[in-house]
C-alpha cells in the first residue's frame, strides 16, 4: 500500500464500520467510540489538534421511564434480544452529513446515531466561540411522539393489562432450591427460604398517569424506537414556479435523512432549506418534518445509501438502496422515490417510495456497507456494490429504463480473505472489475508527527469532494504502542492518501506537449493519470449545483509546485485552453493573454476556480491585501514576467465579475420599476456606490453598463444618499471597492480621528459594526449576499430577459463569495475549528 501523506491521531477507537464521513464543506468526521472527531481537512497539515465532541450520556426514553412501573416476566422470550440497562457512554454507530446548505450558516448538519438506538443532529458552532458541537434536533424524540400518538400500532399482546396490585407489590416471594432436600421423584419441589435479615424494600412512589405497558409491549416499542443507520439524501429541487411548502422556509428544495432501525423500517425525514441564512445565532430549530415510514425488510438494517437519478422528468427522483441481514439470507433492494412528493408529502403511512429491484443472495455474513451511483455518462445504468462483514463484496449494473431489466452480476471479489487492514484500488472496465494499484509516487509526503504505524483495524474511507484524497480511519494494536507515550492518548488514527495517479482508462500513456524529464522521480504514466485527474476534477465543478470545495487540487497544485513548476504550468494552461476553446501547444504567455480578452464568454463559475487557482496557487506567496489593492510592487516574486501577466489575470477576472453583479443589479431594478414586482422578487443595494464606481471606471467597462447606469439615474435618483461612518457619523465618501476612510478629521478641523472602515464585496456599501460574512480566499467582507444569478450567468452581456427571470426566481441568496465562489463564513479565532473549501 502506497505512503500517507498525513495523518492524524484520535484519542478513541472506532467500533463500528463506516466510521469516517467527508463533508461537502470539507469536514471530515470520525466516529471514534463514543465520541465524534471534526476535522478540518486543511487544518490537519497544520498540526491544529483536532477538535472533539463528547457526546454525555443520552436521557432516557420516555418508554424507559414507565418502565419503572411496569411488572414483566424475565423468562419472557421477546426481552432476550433487548437491552435492559443504559450504557453511560454509548459509542457512536453511524454518522452521515447533510448536503451544503441546511444549517443556519447555510453548512452542514450532522447526524449522529449510537448504539443505544438514538439519532441527533448538530451544527458547527460558528457563532458560540467553543468547540463544542450544538445540537439542534432529536430525531428520536420526535419519532416516538409519532409512534405514541397512533398508540405504537402494537398487535402482539396489545391488550394485555397487569394489574395494579401486581404492579405496586412492595414484596417479592423469594424461593430457593435445596439440593440436599431434593429426589429424584420431587424435582419441582419448592421450599420457603426464611426471612432475611435485610431491610424491606422501600414503597416507590405511584404514578398513575403513566400507562403500564407488558413485557411484549415493551420489546416492540424498543424495536421500533432502535436506530442503526442514518444517511442523507442528494438535495431534491423542483420548479421554481411550483408554490413553497412553508412560508418560513420559502425554498423548493428539500433534502431527506434517511434512519434504519432493528424493526426493518425506514423513517423519511424531510428537510427544507432555510429562507435565509445568518452569520449569528438566530434559531437552531430545523424544518424537520417525518415524510413517511417504510418496512422495507424484515431484519435489522445495517446499510443505506443514496443516489440521484435524471430520467428526464420535470419531476426528480432518488435512489435508495437499502441492506439487510436475517443470518440466511443477504437482502439488498433498491426503492426509487419521486421529488414531488416527498416535498409536499404530509402522510406518513404513505411513504412516496416504489421498490424497484431487488437483490437476494444465501449468505450469513451480514451486510456491512452499499454503494449506489447512476453515472453522468450513462443515466440509465445503476452501478450497486454490496460490502460484506467476511471482507467480499459483490457488484452488479441494472438497466433501470428497462421495466423486466435484471441486474447482472459483475462477480463476487473476495478482496479481503479476511480483515487484513488493507486498502485497495479498484476501477470498472467494461464488465469486469480489476485491481489497480496505489500510485509509486507521491506528490509530497509531510512528516505526520508521532502516528506511529502499528494498525490493527480498518473502519472505513471516505473520499474528497474533488476525488483526488481519500480519508482511511484505522484502530492501533495497543500491544505494539510505547505504554508511556503512546497507548494512553492514541487510540486510532486518520490517514490521508492520494488517489489521483492512479491507473485509469486514458488514451495514451504519454502527453506528448510536455517533457516528463522534468520531473524527476515520477514515471511518466503516473503524471499522465495526475493530469487526467487534476482536468477531470476542475470539470465537474463546471456544474454550478456542485458545492465549490476545491482543496485538494489546490493542496495537489502546491505540492507539485515545490518540485516541478513547469509541470503546473502545463496542466493550467491546458485547462485553460479547454475552458475558452483555443489552439492547444502555445507558450503560457500567449495563453493568459488570449483568456484574458475572452473572458466575456467564460461562465461565472469558471471565473471563480481561476481565481482561487491564481491566488492560491500561482500567486500564493502574495498577501491577499495587497492583490485585492492592486498594489503594483510585488517584491522579488513580481519581477518574472509571467507572474505579472497571472496577477493581470486575477485582476481582468475580478473586473469581469463585478461588472456582471453591477449590470445585474441595475439591470433588475429597471425591470422592477417597469413592471409589477412581487414581494418575493431580490432587490439590490448599493446602487448608488455601484454607480459611483461605474463613473471612476469608465474607460474599463463596457457600453452595455453605461447605458443601465443612465437609464436608471433618469427614472430614479433616490439612490444618490452619501454613507455615514459607523463611529462618529461623519460622511463617508467612495474611493475604492475594498475599504473607506471617513471625513472626521476634516469636519472637525482636522483635530478629530478619521476611521478605516470596510466595504462589502458584494453590494460596495460599508460594513455594519455588526459580524458580517468573511472569504478565506480572497479574505474579504460580505455584509448584503450577492444573487444567485451571479453565479449562474455563462455569458456577458446577457439580455433584459434574463436579468427579469433571474431576479424574480431569487428567493434565497446563499452566502457565497461574489469573486470566489465558495460559501462564506464567519471568522473563527486560530484556535477553532474552521472551514477551507481552498
Amino acid at each position: 500500500m502506497a505512503s500517507r501523506f498525513q495523518a492524524a491521531a484520535l484519542v478513541a477507537s472506532p467500533s463500528h464500520p463506516n466510521a469516517v464521513a467527508w463533508s461537502d464543506e470539507n469536514l471530515v468526521a470520525v466516529a471514534s467510540g463514543h465520541i465524534v472527531t471534526i476535522l478540518a481537512a486543511s487544518g490537519v497539515f497544520t498540526d491544529i489538534s483536532p477538535h472533539v465532541k463528547e457526546y454525555s450520556s443520552f436521557s432516557a426514553y420516555k418508554l424507559q421511564d414507565e418502565l419503572l412501573q411496569v411488572v414483566y416476566n424475565l423468562l419472557s422470550g421477546c426481552l432476550l434480544p433487548t437491552c435492559l440497562s443504559r450504557d453511560p457512554r454509548p459509542c457512536v454507530r453511524s454518522i452521515s452529513w447533510s448536503p451544503v446548505g441546511f444549517a443556519p450558516n447555510s453548512g452542514c448538519l450532522l447526524a449522529v446515531c449510537t448504539t443505544e438506538g438514538r439519532v441527533k443532529l448538530y451544527r458547527m458552532p460558528y457563532c458560540e466561540f467553543s468547540a463544542e458541537w450544538v445540537e439542534v434536533d432529536d430525531i428520536s424524540e420526535m419519532l416516538y411522539s409519532y409512534f405514541a400518538s397512533i398508540n405504537f400500532v402494537e398487535s402482539d399482546d396489545s391488550n394485555s393489562e397487569i394489574s395494579n396490585v401486581q404492579a405496586n407489590q412492595l414484596s417479592l416471594e423469594v424461593v430457593d432450591i435445596k439440593s440436599g432436600s431434593m429426589n429424584a421423584n420431587n424435582l419441582n419441589q419448592i421450599v420457603c427460604v426464611p426471612n432475611s435479615r435485610a431491610k424491606p424494600l422501600k414503597k416507590k412512589e405511584e404514578r398513575p398517569c403513566l400507562p403500564q405497558i407488558t413485557a411484549n409491549q415493551y420489546s416492540f416499542r424498543s424495536t421500533i424506537l432502535s436506530s442503526l443507520v442514518v444517511a442523507w439524501s442528494p438535495v431534491v429541487q423542483l420548479a421554481s414556479k411550483m408554490e413553497p411548502v412553508s412560508a418560513k422556509y420559502s425554498s423548493n428544495r428539500c433534502s431527506i435523512l434517511a434512519v434504519g432501525g432493528k424493526s426493518g423500517k425506514v423513517s423519511f425525514w424531510r428537510f427544507l432549506e432555510p429562507s435565509c441564512f445568518s452569520v449569528m445565532s438566530n434559531r437552531d430549530s430545523t424544518s424537520a418534518s417525518l415524510v413517511g415510514v417504510l418496512q422495507v425488510h424484515s431484519a435489522w438494517i445495517t446499510a443505506i445509501c443514496w443516489a440521484s437519478y435524471s430520467s428526464g422528468a420535470s419531476d426528480p427522483q432518488l435512489l435508495l438502496a437499502t441492506g439487510s441481514s436475517d443470518g440466511r439470507w443477504v437482502s439488498v433492494k433498491i426503492w426509487i422515490g419521486y421529488g414531488g412528493a416527498l416535498l409536499k408529502s404530509s402522510e406518513v403511512n404513505n411513504a412516496p417510495f416504489s421498490l424497484l429491484k431487488e437483490v437476494m443472495t444465501v449468505d450469513f455474513v451480514p451486510v456491512s456497507v452499499v454503494s449506489l451511483i447512476v453515472p453522468i455518462q450513462s443515466a440509465n445504468k445503476m452501478h450497486l456494490a454490496v460490502g460484506k462483514g467476511s471482507g467480499s463484496f459483490d457488484v452488479w449494473i441494472c438497466d433501470i429504463s428497462s421495466t423486466t431489466g435484471k441486474f447482472d452480476k459483475l462477480g463476487s471479489y473476495g478482496a479481503h480473505d479476511h480483515i487484513d487492514n488493507s486498502v485497495y484500488n479498484w476501477t470498472l472496465r467494461d464488465s469486469s472489475l480489476c485491481e489497480v494499484p496505489f500510485p509509486s509516487n507521491i506528490p509530497f509526503v509531510k512528516s505526520s508527527g508521532d502516528v506511529p504505524n502499528v494498525f490493527d483495524s480498518c473502519f472505513g474511507l471516505a473520499t474528497s469532494p474533488g476525488n483526488l484524497v481519500i480519508a482511511v480511519a484505522r484502530s492501533f494494536d495497543a500491544d505494539l504502542l510505547n505504554p508511556m507515550y503512546q497507548a494512553r492518548s492514541q487510540k486510532a488514527a486518520v490517514e490521508f492518501f492520494w488517489i489521483g495517479g492512479q491507473q485509469r482508462d486514458v488514451l495514451s500513456n504519454r502527453d506528448p506537449d510536455f517533457d516528463v524529464e522534468a520531473i524527476s522521480g515520477f514515471p511518466e504514466k503516473e503524471l499522465v493519470y495526475w493530469t487526467h485527474s487534476i482536468l477531470l476534477s476542475l470539470k465537474q465543478y463546471e456544474n454550478v449545483e456542485k458545492p465549490l470545495v476545491v482543496w485538494d487540487i489546490i493542496t495537489a497544485l502546491l505540492a507539485f509546485k515545490q518540485s516541478a513548476p513547469k509541470y503546473v504550468e502545463h496542466v493550467l494552461a491546458k485547462w485553460l485552453m479547454s475552458c475558452v476553446g483555443i489552439q492547444l501547444g502555445l507558450p503560457i504567455a500567449k495563453t493568459l493573454s488570449q483568456v484574458s480578452r475572452l473572458l466575456s464568454n467564460i461562465g461565472s463559475r469558471q471565473l471563480h476556480l481561476l481565481n482561487i487557482i491564481n491566488r492560491r496557487v500561482v500567486l500564493a506567496e502574495l498577501k491577499a491585501d495587497n492583490i485585492n489593492c492592486s498594489q503594483t510592487n510585488l517584491g522579488p516574486i513580481g519581477a518574472e514576467e509571467d507572474i505579472a501577466l497571472w496577477m493581470e489575470l486575477l485582476l481582468s477576472c475580478e473586473n469581469e465579475l463585478r461588472e456582471r453583479l453591477v449590470a445585474f443589479s441595475f439591470s433588475a431594478i429597471s425591470s422592477s420599476i417597469s413592471t409589477s414586482s412581487s414581494n418575493g422578487d431580490w432587490q439590490p443595494v448599493g446602487l448608488a456606490q455601484m454607480g459611483q464606481w461605474v463613473a471612476h471606471n469608465g474607460d474599463n467597462v463596457r457600453d452595455h453598463l453605461k447605458l443601465l447606469v443612465a437609464g436608471f439615474r433618469k427614472l430614479n435618483n433616490r439612490y444618490a444618499a452619501e454613507e455615514q461612518c459607523s463611529y462618529c457619523s461623519a460622511s463617508v465618501p467612495f474611493e475604492s471597492t475594498e475599504f473607506a476612510f471617513c471625513r472626521a478629521a476634516s469636519s472637525s478641523g482636522g483635530v478629530g480621528q478619521s476611521h478605516k472602515l470596510l466595504r462589502c464585496a458584494a453590494s460596495m456599501q460599508v460594513c455594519p459594526t455588526t459580524p458580517s460574512w468573511f472569504c478565506i480566499c480572497c479574505q474579504r467582507w460580505v455584509s448584503k449576499l450577492a444573487p444567485q444569478a451571479l453565479f449562474r450567468m455563462a455569458t456577458y452581456p446577457f439580455d433584459s430577459e434574463f436579468s427579469t427571470v433571474s431576479s424574480r426566481s431569487e428567493v434565497i441568496s446563499k452566502p457565497l463569495c461574489p469573486f470566489c465562489g465558495i460559501l462564506l463564513q464567519r471568522l473563527q479565532p486560530e484556535f477553532l475549528l474552521s472551514k477551507s473549501p481552498v
